[in-house]
């Protein structure tokens, strides 16, 4: 075992607290936040169960686990929900100075589309 992977291994959590792991060494039945909402889940409200450190630029980084059991199926958004989000993005790429639903998102700096925005460059 290299010192690196040593110096991160404490499956009792005596040093660190909780349980910890060196990269790639979690044992089966956990998860992090993007692995669980890859298969489908979310942590449900149950606490970290356990984390993996490694030495990453900037210093010792670190990446939370959660237990597998304990999590639950992601929600999905309601018919209404969905509707609401359309409607908001369509008002993000609705200009307010013509009217016109442009095919990018208006730039909140300009409040408005780029052919309002800089008409001299339009014409040209």
């Amino acid at each position: 075992m290299s010192r690196i992977r040593a110096a991160f291994h404490d499956p009792d959590g005596a040093r660190y607290g909780i349980p910890t792991y060196w990269w790639q060494g979690a044992p089966p039945g956990y998860a992090t936040r993007r692995q669980l909402a890859a298969a489908g889940l979310r942590p449900g409200g149950q606490p970290v169960a356990a984390q993996v450190l490694w030495a990453g630029v900037g210093g010792i980084r670190a990446a939370y686990l959660y237990r597998l059991e304990l999590a639950a199926p992601k929600r999905t958004a309601t018919p209404a929900q969905l509707r609401a989000i359309r409607a908001a993005l369509l008002a993000r790429r609705t200009c307010r100075t013509c009217g016109q639903v442009r095919p990018y998102y208006i730039p909140r700096s300009l409040g408005e589309c780029l052919t309002c925005a800089y008409p001299q460059e339009v014409a040209a």
